[in-house]
């Protein structure tokens, strides 16, 4: 076991940017691709990867330390510490199972493609660490190491699906072909489902408000520059920068809005020729039967959808977290929700205005699942001495958990908690909702096509 572990650490100190595009460079292989272009896709994948981490980076350092004057300038003090998902991972990976969950994860991913039951091939093996979070949770809380397990199992099946019913989608919004997402943050659009299923009937939010289609209202104010120079210095404003470090602030948002795109380009050029490979591979041996290939959630970082909402909702996660009773987590390290946004992204197609108001109902979720882990993740740091500097006593979390209903809930649920069981209930009747909504509705670039033809067909009649 021990050997074992120092294998998976060895890979894993490789980073994500070597990790990732060597198993693509073996899928592309193995799917008959030359080795000049299948070593050539790995290369470019890691640098897609490698930039787009940069970026990210680069951005949250700009925007994180704002928050947290915005934070400061409102007096509040709460008790646990946010230390964001890096935190969390590098607190998962020093629990004695997590190892284990790559076998878990690839057993179970094969086990439904032999079984014909999903089309994705997770090869995100760098996030397994969240089944073990998941797992560990779960055995907190209940007290039992095979409800944990069962629960990641479930977590895999789900994540699984998720790519399975969000491909078309993702395909539509990022141009690679049969690529899709397997990171658990895409599993927020369950809960956020019935409400913007409501939104459906609001003609209102039926108008298409992404990017692309605001620069015909907006013009040079849709751009992403500028969109992020506005967006920075209104943050840098609120946070009391003052002229120059809001400018300042302006500028580094707008940079990082302005890169993203460049970018995701690379992902493109890096992926299809893996696509047209796995695909031609299936044809030979599978009669026909496509096979997406499950990454990371930075291929879908080049929209910047995604960045609008996450900045916007900054101060409201503040707000919440001065004003919600209970809560004691004030969040800094995971200020900028990820999961919200690129749930909200896939689920409405990039509409803006639906994907801020799904943020301003669900925020709350992620504050109270942060108070409720602190105690948790508190305890498996303290247990195994993973936080330098950590305190016995004190208390760490993680602000922006993804899909802390399933795990709060499977958790509960495992402890016999009557209310857990129902809500387990209605999280898996509204997944299957969600796995039937997604397949139905047309994908982004054509999702809200009808109501602009109507519109069109009014005028038409009008002039004549």
């Amino acid at each position: 076991m021990e050997i074992f572990q120092e294998i998976i650490n060895y890979i894993l100190g490789l980073g994500s940017a070597i990790f990732v595009p060597l198993i693509i460079l073996l899928l592309g292989l193995l799917a008959g691709m030359k080795l000049k272009k299948a070593f050539m896709s790995a290369v470019t994948l890691g640098i897609a990867f490698t930039g787009m981490s940069m970026v990210i980076g680069f951005m949250s350092n700009a925007v994180s330390p704002a928050s947290e004057a915005l934070a400061k300038n409102t007096g509040i003090s709460l008790p646990a510490l946010d230390l964001g998902w890096t935190g969390a991972a590098s607190i998962t990976w020093s629990w004695t199972y997590a190892f284990v969950f790559f076998a878990v994860t690839i057993g179970v991913n094969f086990l439904l493609l032999v079984l014909n039951l999903t089309k994705t091939l997770n090869v995100d093996m760098w996030n397994v660490w969240g089944k073990a979070l998941t797992a560990y949770l779960v055995y907190y809380v209940s007290g039992s190491l095979i409800a944990g397990f069962v629960t990641a199992i479930i977590q895999v099946v789900l994540e699984l699906k998720l790519g399975d019913m969000f491909q078309r989608h993702i395909q539509d919004l990022t141009g690679i072909p049969l690529v899709t997402v397997t990171h658990f943050m895409t599993s927020s659009a369950v809960l956020l489902l019935p409400f913007n299923m409501l939104m459906d009937k609001i003609p209102f939010f039926n108008k298409r408000s992404d990017t692309n289609a605001l620069k015909s209202k907006l013009g040079i104010f849709s751009e992403n520059s500028v969109m992020g120079f506005i967006i920075g210095l209104g943050l840098g404003l609120a946070a009391a920068y003052g002229v120059s470090g809001s400018l300042n602030l302006a500028i580094q948002v707008a940079t990082a809005m302005a890169l993203f795109p460049m970018i995701s380009k690379m992902f493109m050029q890096s992926l299809s020729p893996l696509a047209d490979a796995m695909s031609e591979f299936m044809k030979r041996k599978f009669k026909d039967r496509e096979v997406y290939i499950g990454l990371d959630w930075p291929i879908l970082a080049g929209r910047s959808e995604i960045w609008v909402t996450a900045i916007l909702l900054v101060p409201v996660f503040i707000g919440y977290a001065i004003v919600l009773p209970g809560n004691e987590v004030l969040p800094l390290a995971g200020i900028i929700n990820y999961a919200i946004a690129v749930g909200g992204l896939l689920l409405t197609g990039g509409n803006l205005a639906r994907m801020l108001v799904l943020g301003v109902i669900s925020l709350p979720i992620y504050l109270y699942a942060a108070t409720y882990l602190a105690p948790i993740l508190s305890g498996l740091a303290e247990q195994t001495g993973a936080v330098e500097g950590f305190k016995q006593g004190q208390s760490i979390t993680w602000s922006s958990i993804e899909g802390p209903e399933f795990r709060i809930f499977f958790a509960e649920a495992f402890n016999l908690n009557p209310a857990a069981i129902a809500g387990v209930v209605i999280f898996m009747g509204l997944f299957v909702l969600l796995y039937k909504y997604m397949n139905k509705v047309e994908v982004p670039s054509k999702r809200y096509e009808q109501g602009t033809k109507e519109k069109n067909l009014k005028v038409e009649t009008t002039a004549k």
